[in-house]
C-alpha cells in the first residue's frame, strides 16, 4: 500500500521545508566566526558534512570557511568543536538570524 492509498500524503523534504525558512542577515555581523588556523582539526572538518544548512566549507588552501547567511542556529558546530576552541558562537543580534516559518 503506498501513502495515497493509505490516505496520507508524501513527506517533505528536509531541504524543502529549510528553503520555507527566512534569513536576516547581519552584513559584516557574522554569528559564528572561525579562528585562523593552519590546519583544521578533525571536528572542524567534520563540519563540512555535519552541519544541516551547508554553511562549512574547504578552500582551495585546505582551510574550513563558513559562510553563515542560511545559518538555522542549530549549534551542532558549537557542540562538535568546543573541545577545539575554533570557532566562536553567539546568537544572532535581535532580528537577525533565522526566521522559521511553521505550517
Amino acid at each position: 500500500m503506498n501513502i495515497s492509498e493509505a490516505g496520507g500524503t508524501a513527506p517533505v523534504k528536509v531541504e524543502e521545508r529549510l528553503f520555507q525558512n527566512r534569513y536576516m542577515v547581519d552584513a559584516g555581523r557574522p554569528h559564528i566566526r572561525i579562528r585562523p588556523h593552519e590546519t583544521p582539526s578533525k571536528a572542524l572538518l567534520a563540519m563540512t558534512r555535519l552541519c544541516p544548512a551547508g554553511c562549512y566549507s574547504v578552500n582551495d588552501r585546505g582551510q574550513v570557511e563558513a559562510v553563515v547567511d542560511g545559518c538555522v542556529e542549530c549549534g551542532t558546530c558549537r557542540v562538535v568543536t568546543a573541545q577545539t576552541g575554533e570557532l566562536e558562537w553567539n546568537y544572532p543580534r535581535g532580528g537577525f538570524g533565522v526566521l522559521f516559518k511553521f505550517g
